[in-house]
């Protein structure tokens, strides 16, 4: 492939690019290009929002470069600051591992193995003495690190703003210094950190990276960044029609957004779907549809969207329950002379997070039985006897 045919390819859906003549000097040069991308494993789930980076870093290896994706179980103890207002809560080293543990595999779903080198950040950052954190710190001043937005907000409003922040965009350059990364991608948030990384190569005498971002994906609110902490995510693990249903509830002006960034549709039919959105009535329906089926389909396969489909015109449509409903002892442990604590029932079968969330849910009214809604803590064991129990629009279970 040409160089030209290829950065028409890589730049596709990227929002900035510093700097795309060095981008496209270097693909002249032939060779496989190093390709960052680092990602700190703070959650168990790998979402529609961190795939859109991913995706690009596929599109990388397509073209026959490297992707190096980083795991930041150092930098993750840290605490990404981009975009807070606050100081952001450290992460233990036993909690980073355990979610560096599951996320991994599910990387590989979008990244090819056959190009792939993953490497941890800690391999480089913890054998730091002070004398090297010291070197690292003397290449950035604290005016430099008050340039950034969510920085200089903090101290304008006199928030407190830690010293380790700060170490957060050199730890984060540093990453590109130890992997001399030609190229680093992230979301359009993590731009001041991709230049810093230009920045410390220079420093320490290498050819500065490229820095390349992609758009942020909003969560299922509309409104804030996709993140499980305010879990308005689409998990890409996540079953079909739990998929399928999430995306169809999407406000709709926001379908031309996920088709262009979570699916691999053609420009052409984003465009179409966009636009069919934006006008409203059926044929938004329509477009949302198609969305969802788009998505589904590129990480279940084309069958596994249609079945996703189908559970939910049953479910929504025709006001059925999803043709396979799980079936389930009910747990011995939630009875006590006769009676069920439903939000002990509730947190054990993984149907709500916890006991406080199932209590929230049945004063709700987001919990049914039978069909009809639970409105007490407490029901009769004999009750619950092969009935249907429903929480939320999505999840249910039968009871035996």
């Amino acid at each position: 492939m040409m160089a030209g045919d290829q950065l028409t390819g890589l730049l596709r859906r990227a929002e900035h690019v510093v700097r795309e003549e060095d981008l496209r000097e270097r693909l002249a040069e032939g060779r496989p290009l190093r390709v960052k991308l680092g990602l700190d494993p703070t959650a168990k789930d790998v979402t529609l929002g961190w795939a859109v980076p991913l995706r690009k870093l596929r599109d990388f290896q397509d073209a026959g470069h490297t992707a190096v994706l980083i795991l930041g179980d150092f930098t993750a103890r840290i605490g990404d600051p981009s975009g807070r207002s606050e100081t952001r809560k450290q992460l233990s080293a036993d909690e980073v591992k355990r979610y560096a543990e599951g996320v991994l595999d599910q990387f590989k779903d979008v990244l090819s193995e056959d190009n792939l080198e993953v490497r941890y950040n800690s391999e480089w950052l913890e054998p730091l003495d002070l004398s090297g954190v010291l070197k690292l710190t003397s290449h950035y001043t604290v005016a430099q690190m008050l340039e950034r937005d969510d920085f200089s907000k903090r101290f304008q409003a006199n928030r407190p703003i830690s010293l380790i922040e700060f170490m957060y965009p050199l730890a984060q350059a540093y990453d590109s210094v130890a992997v001399e990364a030609d190229v680093e991608l992230g979301g359009t948030d993590q731009l001041f950190n991709l230049l810093v990384g230009r920045d410390l190569q220079r420093a320490y005498g290498q050819r500065p990276q490229i820095a390349m971002t992609m758009p942020l994906l909003e969560g299922l609110d509309g409104v804030q960044k996709m993140s499980q902490s305010l879990d308005n995510y689409v998990g890409i693990r996540e079953e079909p029609a739990e998929m399928f249903g999430k995306l169809m509830s999407l406000p709709d002006g926001l379908v031309g957004k996920y088709a262009r960034l979570a699916t691999e549709l053609p420009d052409r039919e984003v465009r179409s779907l966009a636009m069919a959105a934006q006008a409203g009535g059926p044929e938004a329906g329509k477009a949302k549809r198609a969305m969802a089926r788009a998505v589904v389909e590129l990480y279940h396969g084309a069958g596994a969207a249609s079945g996703a489909e189908e559970a939910f015109d049953r479910q929504f449509k025709e006001h059925k329950a999803p043709g396979e409903v799980p079936e389930v002892a009910l747990p011995a442990d939630v009875v006590t002379n006769g009676v069920v604590s439903m939000p002990k029932l509730l947190a054990g079968l993984g149907l709500a997070s916890s006991r406080a969330e199932a209590r929230r849910l049945i004063s709700q009214g987001g919990v049914r039985i039978d069909g009809d809604r639970a409105s007490d803590e407490e029901v009769n064991a004999d009750d619950l006897k092969g009935a249907l129990v429903q929480v939320g629009k999505r999840r249910f279970v039968r009871l035996t």
